[in-house]
């Protein structure tokens, strides 16, 4: 188990695939629970949540989503089913100053007009 600056410790990276005998948490595995809320940070507004919340403020919170950077190497990073944004906003994240901003009604409109803009694109391109 690793452990970050401010000792909190952190647990490696869930198996690929996870093993049927992996512990479930709600019925679903450390695996599919981490995908999911590091998806969930692609949505600039969830982001603006975090934060009005203070969970962005929150030293082991932070740790963890520097734990989570484990997504962005394979075999994770085929998981994601929004990559860029997922992982672009999960690296603003570990920025003391982007965890603040958040909070701006100003910047989570930029972030989401450019997902916007990302995705016209991407179709227009396909």
């Amino acid at each position: 188990m690793a452990t970050t600056e401010d000792d909190v410790p952190m647990q490696n990276p869930p198996e690929i695939p996870a093993s049927s005998n992996e512990p479930k948490y709600g019925g679903f595995t450390r695996f599919e629970i981490e995908l999911e809320f590091v998806q969930s940070l692609a949505n600039p507004m969830y982001l603006n949540h975090l934060a009005s919340q203070k969970y962005l403020q929150n030293p082991q919170f932070v740790a963890y989503l520097a734990y989570l950077q484990y997504w962005t190497r394979p075999p994770y990073l085929k998981y994601l089913s929004f990559p860029g944004p997922t992982l672009r906003n999960l690296e603003l994240l570990q920025q003391e100053r982007f965890r603040q901003d958040i909070l701006s009604p100003d910047l989570v409109g930029r972030l989401m007009e450019e997902g916007m803009r990302a995705a016209v694109d991407w179709h227009k391109e396909a």
